[in-house]
């Protein structure tokens, strides 16, 4: 009877409510990112020198139209620049998974390497949609600086991922936080975008009217970005 008395006498210490569901465990580095970043690094290891070499040509392109042409009809140095844009797509699509710079919202459950996968499935459609595009508004006639017009974004493309990891260098260095950084990477990405829009103007006004100047850049630009960005916002 004392034992009964004592055990329905006494305190319940455990909790009556159902515990909280555990933490979500932090978000480790995706070993798909772990393996891109070691890639890349070994490949811009390997062509430093290359790069070192086009670098000049470059940097003329960006602020002369004649630098451009010059760049254009050198086949090693054009060869080059399509190597070096190739290997900084690599980067390109880490800063923009990273930083979240495509956030739609169909990735946001997803597993962090299923996640990488879709920005990069992402970047990639982005550009067949603008070779689709180059395709499809082709001229017919007076295709050299049609091409030139394009091939001039790579120079951009370079230039703009290079500013973008020096950034992002900067800014993690001083700790600052991924919204800021990702607001930086937004206004950068922009003022050089929209500097390239004026030096593929100014190429393709040689070999146009202003009329087929404005259906080209909508065709062109205007149309593959809007489609991007509309599906980071719907989707």
């Amino acid at each position: 009877m004392l034992l009964q008395e004592s055990i329905l006498g006494g305190d319940l210490l455990l909790p009556t409510e159902p515990s909280a569901a555990p933490a979500a465990v932090a978000e480790g580095t995706p070993g798909l990112v772990i393996g891109l970043i070691v890639a890349f690094v070994v490949a811009a290891i390997v062509f430093l020198p290359r790069f070192l070499s086009l670098a000049p040509q470059l940097f003329d392109s960006l602020f002369r139209a004649r630098g451009s042409v010059s760049l254009e009809n050198s086949v090693r140095s054009s060869g080059d620049r399509r190597l070096m844009a190739t290997l900084l797509v690599i980067p390109a699509i880490l800063m923009i998974y990273a930083y979240r710079l495509y956030d739609a919202a169909f990735l946001r459950d997803w597993t962090p390497n299923l996640r990488l996968l879709g920005v990069a499935g992402v970047f990639i459609v982005f550009l067949l949609l603008r070779h689709l595009m180059f395709l499809a508004l082709r001229p017919r006639r007076r295709r050299d600086f049609y091409v030139l017009s394009r091939n001039t974004g790579l120079t951009y493309f370079i230039l703009l991922v290079l500013i973008l990891l020096v950034t992002v260098g900067l800014l993690e260095l001083f700790g600052t936080s991924d919204t800021a950084i990702a607001r930086a990477l937004y206004i950068e990405t922009a003022v050089i975008y929209g500097v390239f829009l004026v030096r593929r103007a100014q190429i393709l006004a040689l070999s146009c009217n202003h009329l087929r100047l404005f259906l080209y850049l909508c065709g062109l630009e205007i149309l593959p970005v809007s489609a991007l960005v509309v599906s980071a916002v719907l989707l």
